[in-house]
């Protein structure tokens, strides 16, 4: 296996699949001999040429639209939105149009149709680049969310994205596009909907996503050693459709349930997650579910308040060391 890093397994993953099939074409600002803004799609231009790699206007509804209409027509198209923030200027194309076409057809068409975008905080952009949407996402019945928390599953799932027949809105945390692990040579796919288990314990099921998920494995080394307390660190990876089985599992085992989660405290994923475990397991319970969030506020692109308002390792460890 190699050593690559969050951004090179991106070009990685759809490299492997440019290559397989030759149905697969990518569309986005500044994705061709620039190699995207985060230099995450360096190299796709040179081996695929103009044609399967396109620079587009700056447009987010042209994207979209174009990479609809192919997708509905034979392709499986890959659109880069460059911050997932601009979801905001095209939503009513992914919310009514592309989340939809499958359903308003009865089947005859389809949308495999992946959206990339670079999403979360901590790279000091402020509060019109630096939002966490998964929440945005979940809400919308017929698309799939990805948010992959390392370089391997960057890999693996992004090729299972492109693979998938539906829509999916894929995550890549941007503070973590340096962040580098093994990542298995070869053709590498992971299915969507399966969770990972980065951590097994006994005493708290921490259910994390994206760069949440180093943050809490570092925070249940800490409370291990410090507070003797045993934690299973859960990463969904993928928030629709969601590994319910692996949760329910871990909690039941565990009796007690923390999500961390860098979006806003509103309506976050971690409320559903909360919900269906309530429901299902609550009589499993041995204290109430907690949830680690962001503040329901603008995030500040000053580094020290940033840094205050996204879940730290500090504050997994202090909330989890004081639960009953």
């Amino acid at each position: 296996m190699a050593q690559l890093s969050y951004r090179e397994a991106v070009a990685a993953a759809m490299a492997q699949e440019m290559r397989l099939d030759d149905r697969v074409v990518f569309l986005g600002e500044d994705v061709g001999e620039a190699g995207g803004v985060f230099k995450a799609t360096l190299g796709l231009y040179d081996e695929f040429g103009p044609t399967r790699v396109r620079d587009t206007p700056i447009s987010e509804q042209a994207i979209l639209g174009a990479c609809m209409g192919a997708a509905m027509t034979g392709l499986r198209p890959i659109a880069e939105i460059m911050f997932s923030d601009f979801f905001a200027v095209c939503w009513d194309t992914v919310v009514n149009e592309i989340a939809k076409a499958r359903y308003m057809s009865n089947g005859q068409h389809e949308t495999p149709l992946v959206i990339r975008s670079a999403n979360g905080g901590g790279a000091r952009f402020g509060a019109q680049h630096s939002q966490s949407i998964e929440n945005w996402a979940m809400a919308v019945p017929g698309i799939k969310v990805v948010a992959p928390s390392n370089a391997a599953d960057v890999k693996g799932l992004l090729a299972g994205a492109i693979r998938d027949p539906d829509p999916v809105l894929f995550f890549e945390q941007k503070a973590m596009y340096g962040n580098k692990c093994e990542v298995p040579d070869g053709e590498y796919v992971i299915p969507l909907g399966i969770a990972a288990t980065p951590r097994e314990g006994t005493d708290v099921t921490i259910v994390a996503l994206a760069n949440m998920v180093p943050k809490s494995l570092k925070a249940a080394e800490i409370l291990e050693k410090e507070h003797g307390i045993s934690c299973e660190v859960i990463d969904p990876r993928t928030l629709v459709p969601l590994d319910t089985k692996t949760i329910l599992e871990s909690v039941t085992k565990t009796g007690r349930l923390v999500t961390v989660e860098e979006n806003p405290r509103l309506c976050g994923w971690g409320a559903e997650v909360a919900s269906i475990v309530g429901e299902e397991l609550f009589w499993n319970l041995d204290a109430p579910i907690t949830r680690i969030t962001t503040p329901h506020i603008p995030l500040a692109s000053v580094d020290v308040l940033e840094d205050m308002m996204i879940p730290s390792v500090d504050r997994i460890v202090d909330t989890i060391s004081k639960m009953d």
